[in-house]
């Protein structure tokens, strides 16, 4: 076998045998230890203003949202299997932090590379609320009323159209893999250190 061969087989094993729990747990001791609450609000709130100032419809739904779940940077990467995650905050119309959030993700596929990138999650309902903050976490991709608006969707975005579900905004795009969704994203809350 070719010693690239060998390599991405390794790392491929490895993968796939760590990203189970992570799957299962998302909070790794590490991540636990390191995240900020001052920090997480900081960049949660920046991201937030930024994301305003570039898309007035975001501002227009960040208006009528109940609350904005932010998550300013997520990294992704993997070779075939790769893992993503990031800290946010719950963001409410007058600035007050609601609560600090993980979102992490395992895919497998056709896929390698390394990414950056950033969402924003309105939530519009009580229903939102509820999916927030189940005990379990909340897989953000199996529910039913979450769009993800892109330029397309944007434009069709209306006061009679936004009064309910969640909408999905991804911001600051880097990297060398393609293809940004929620497809198996959960988010958990999490308690970090003031």
């Amino acid at each position: 076998m070719k010693s690239k061969t060998i390599a991405f087989l390794l790392v491929a094993a490895a993968a796939s045998a760590l990203l189970p729990g992570c799957a299962n747990n998302p909070i790794t001791q590490a991540n636990e230890e390191s995240a900020s609450a001052s920090q997480i609000s900081r960049d949660s709130r920046a991201a937030l203003r930024s994301l305003y100032a570039q898309n007035p419809q975001a501002k227009a739904l960040g208006n009528r949202a109940k609350g904005v779940l932010v998550f300013p940077s997520i990294t992704k990467g993997g070779v075939v299997v790769a893992a993503q995650a990031g800290n946010g905050a719950l963001i409410y119309n007058d600035g007050r932090i609601g609560g600090y959030y993980q979102t992490a993700a395992a895919s497998y596929g056709l896929q390698a590379g390394v990414q950056k990138f950033g969402y924003a999650l309105f939530l519009m309902d009580d229903e939102a609320f509820r999916n927030v903050n189940r005990n379990e976490g909340w897989e953000v991709g199996s529910s039913p009323s979450l769009v993800v608006v892109d330029r397309g969707v944007a434009g069709s975005l209306s006061t009679t159209t936004i009064d309910k579900g969640s909408y999905a905004f991804f911001f600051n795009q880097r990297g060398l893999m393609g293809g940004l969704g929620l497809q198996g994203s959960k988010i958990t809350r999490i308690h970090p250190q003031q």
